[in-house]
């Protein structure tokens, strides 16, 4: 089994390494039954987005995780990565405000992962 915690730097490295804004990571254990971590993100045009989107499937892949779902690549409007332990949401910016995922997730501790980026 490999590390979750390994797949959730993998996936923030690739989102910063295109320029995501405002990564926020959530520690779902407990709190989902789905996850053990949320990481919201948002970049600045279509293009970015899908950027990101990219970046973390291919970063994940190549580590040898599975990316199991990619959802709302084309519309580049919310882009869901389902990694399993992880999941990313990679929104517009413009979209980001109105669903709010951090207020709707509220009771989940932001999880500081600063320290352990390749920055």
């Amino acid at each position: 089994m490999k590390n979750d915690r390994q797949l959730l730097l993998t996936a923030v490295n690739a989102a910063d390494d295109k320029k995501a804004e405002d990564i926020v990571v959530l520690n779902m254990k407990g709190i989902s039954l789905l996850t053990d971590y949320f990481v919201i993100c948002h970049g600045n045009s279509d293009k970015q987005v899908q950027a990101i989107a990219r970046e973390i499937k291919d970063k994940v892949e190549e580590k040898g995780y599975t990316v199991k779902r990619l959802e709302g690549f084309d519309e580049a409007k919310w882009v869901l990565v389902d990694i399993g332990d992880v999941i990313v949401h990679v929104f517009h910016k413009d979209e980001r405000g109105y669903y709010n995922l951090e207020r709707l997730w509220g009771d989940a501790p932001i999880e500081d992962v600063k320290s352990e980026l390749n920055l």
